[in-house]
């Protein structure tokens, strides 16, 4: 299991007032203790900051360097902060956040995960928009990821978001999601899906509860790697338990580790 630390996210108030301030001890805080719940990768995203997006992005993943081991997730629609990142992220195999199958975003993200060999977070968007039905979503995903492996990029490295559309909106759209997801896992041997959770529950109370919920039926159909809060304590004991239930957890130790250390009442 894959799973990406999402806190680094100058969406976040106390993240923008922190780079706004310069305050490095605070991202490295925040970075360790991702790290320290058991993130795999960190996600590094200075979106909000357009005007300087390329040099914000070079002094975040500086601040996160000294915090963490783990590799980066670099995560921007600007290719050239993409590439300001990459070249700085230096702990192991960088991660793309992401390419989709429209003309120019292909066109400029494609280079750059095949000169710096990255992962890549990969959007079931195409030149026609998001998918307005199941089908499209599907025909999305495999064309992708036949022309990512058709140059040449490795299948192991190609995680598919889906795209999650709020149960609000259609309740239809969890379980097409669901859908998409076995199909995806089945038709495509050894390649990976991912997804932040938050957009299920998007407009109906107790959100949380939803997305965990939603978590645990998404790695029953196969999903591999989340973009989530690490931290939260309530997602954190809820993966582990799933992973041993789907027999993932080699006689139980993470569930048991989870356990020793106070997840679970």
């Amino acid at each position: 299991m894959l799973i990406i630390g999402e806190l680094i996210n100058t969406s976040r108030k106390a993240i923008r007032e922190a780079v706004e301030k310069k305050d490095g001890q605070y991202i490295q805080q925040i970075a360790k203790a991702q790290e320290e719940a058991g993130a795999t990768y960190i996600d590094v995203n200075c979106g909000t900051f357009m005007e300087t997006e390329v040099e914000t992005m070079e002094w975040l993943v500086e601040n996160v360097l000294q915090a963490t081991t783990l590799p980066l997730c670099i995560d921007s629609p600007n290719p050239l902060a993409l590439e300001a990142g990459l070249k700085k992220a230096i702990n192991g195999k960088s991660m793309i956040n992401s390419i989709t199958d429209e003309t120019p975003r292909w066109n400029a993200i494609l280079p750059l995960v095949k000169e710096y060999n990255t992962k890549i977070v990969a959007l079931c968007i195409d030149d026609g928009g998001m998918p307005k039905t199941n089908e499209d979503r599907i025909r999305i995903a495999d064309t992708i990821i036949n022309k990512l492996t058709a140059e040449g990029v490795n299948i192991d490295d190609i995680y598919i978001d889906p795209l999650i559309k709020p149960i609000s909106a259609g309740e239809q759209n969890g379980i097409e999601v669901l859908q998409a997801i076995q199909h995806i896992m089945e038709s495509h041997p050894g390649v990976h899906t991912t997804c932040g959770l938050s957009n299920i529950s998007y407009a109906l109370p107790a959100r949380k509860v939803l997305n965990r919920l939603f978590m645990v039926q998404t790695m029953a159909r196969g999903m591999d790697s989340y973009i989530m809060d690490p931290t939260n304590k309530e997602m954190r004991a809820a993966l582990l338990a799933s992973q041993t239930l789907l027999g993932q957890d080699r006689f139980s130790r993470k569930f048991l580790k989870g356990f020793r250390q106070g997840l679970y009442e």
